[in-house]
């Protein structure tokens, strides 16, 4: 199942890495096969960013010699029998300093072809990206922005430059750019993966066009962290009465109870959750509209007998601004008393929403896309923060097109470490087409 559009931007290639498609599971088992090789298929990648970065200044950095050095080096790995999950995908890092992180991705055969762009200076919001070129902008509409922090990362995926790029996500930093150019973005665990942020709000992610292709990353950067075998196998259903499958239960929740959210995130967001509980794999428990949007909710238009009646009280978090920025600049005892008291308060309302159900679905941003002179009244991180200060992994995946044509996305949070639930939802909605 996927949205009505796929993701836009300029073609994703042509000749013989074309035929294989976009995807970085494709091209992997392309090179591993012998049909490519991954000198081509990074030099195809390296092609794309030089025709088209001067319009979408999704880089920062592009390293041509090291990246064609580094492919020939996986075809001489794949040439003498190693078997590489990733051979020959070309990847983009966060960033400056995102190679430092990305070991277990060139272990596996990812080739880093250059560094995304990510906000530059003098601004207080982040949802912008500064490439080597200028401003970096939305491949859906150049008058928009891409999203932040990891801004060029998603736009460079979005336009099919690259496959696969890694992200960071301290307050929606994947999540929100992954909604706003219409791919699917992971934020992990908090704590579960390596992170160089020392508040502990930050934590790594991954922006793709695929679902198997978020499974293959998160696969690839788990095994060896962990001694496990990442992801693979993972059952949507749960166990039910007598050991048959059940549904994953699922909470949909506008606003998280305090965020003003608009009409049209909502909708879209909404009748993506639909979507997937036509799959019948999810079952939404509880379908309430949000107090700030009873009457802009698309329940009231939503076709009858799509969902079970509602259990339970609608989700209520606290608003985690003052937690969030308290924590991020240390600002003082009264703040930090302040930060822990809200982040407790959330934790327990958590605690006991997963005790009751698997997955939590919201909008991914209160609004969509907006110029490139700044946020307006609706800061885009208001649906995205609460779970990197409870340290829940999340996951943003395209839901579908508001009026302007740009994307939106529908937000699914899991319990702790639970990214295969997350992983399992994505095939259900977008699966690679």
């Amino acid at each position: 199942m996927t949205p009505e559009r796929g993701p836009g931007g300029p073609s994703a290639g042509s000749g013989e890495t074309a035929d294989h498609g976009t995807h970085a599971h494709s091209l992997a088992a392309a090179v591993r096969a012998g049909r490519v090789r991954a000198v081509d298929v990074v030099a195809d990648a390296l092609e794309r960013i030089a025709r088209t970065d001067r319009s979408l200044c999704a880089f920062r950095e592009v390293w041509e010699e090291d990246a064609l050095r580094r492919a020939a080096e996986v075809d001489a790995r794949v040439a003498a029998g190693e078997r590489l999950p990733l051979a020959g995908v070309p990847f983009a890092v966060k960033g400056r300093h995102g190679l430092r992180s990305a070991g277990p991705l060139v272990a596996a055969g990812c080739v880093a072809v250059g560094a995304t762009a990510v906000p530059g200076p003098d601004t207080p919001w982040q949802t912008w990206g500064l490439g080597r070129y200028g401003r970096t902008v939305n491949p859906w509409r150049a008058d928009r922005t891409p999203g932040g922090s990891s801004a060029g990362a998603a736009v460079a995926v979005a336009a099919g430059v690259v496959p696969l790029a890694t992200g960071g996500d301290g307050a929606g930093s994947v999540r929100i750019p992954a909604a706003w150019c219409g791919v699917l973005g992971l934020k992990t665990t908090n704590g579960r993966l390596s992170s160089a942020d020392r508040t502990g709000l930050a934590a790594p992610g991954v922006l793709v066009r695929c679902a198997t292709d978020a499974r293959a990353w998160w696969t690839a950067v788990t095994v060896g962290a962990d001694g496990t075998t990442g992801v693979a196998g993972t059952a949507v259903a749960g166990e039910g009465a007598a050991g048959k499958p059940r549904p994953l239960r699922a909470v949909w929740s506008p606003d998280l109870g305090f965020a003003d959210v608009g009409p049209e995130p909502v909708a879209v967001a909404h009748a993506a959750a639909l979507r997937l509980a036509d799959s019948g794999a999810v079952r939404i428990e509880q379908d309430l509209p949000g107090p700030r949007d009873r009457r802009a909710s698309p329940d009231r238009r939503a076709p009858r007998g799509r969902r079970p009646a509602p259990e339970g009280a609608p989700l209520r978090l606290e608003d985690p601004a003052d937690a969030w920025l308290a924590l991020r600049t240390a600002s003082g005892d009264a703040p930090l008393a302040l930060a822990r008291r809200i982040r407790a308060a959330n934790d327990r309302r958590l605690d006991a929403l997963f005790r009751r159900t698997d997955l939590l679905l919201t909008p991914t941003t209160p609004c969509a896309a907006h110029g490139h002179d700044g946020p307006g009244e609706r800061y885009s991180t208001a649906l995205t923060w609460s779970f990197n200060l409870s340290g829940h992994p999340a996951l943003s995946i395209p839901a579908g097109f508001g009026s302007d044509g740009c994307p939106l996305g529908l937000q699914v949070v899991a319990p702790c470490g639970g990214e295969r639930l997350l992983l399992d939802c994505a095939e259900l909605l977008y699966s690679d087409a």
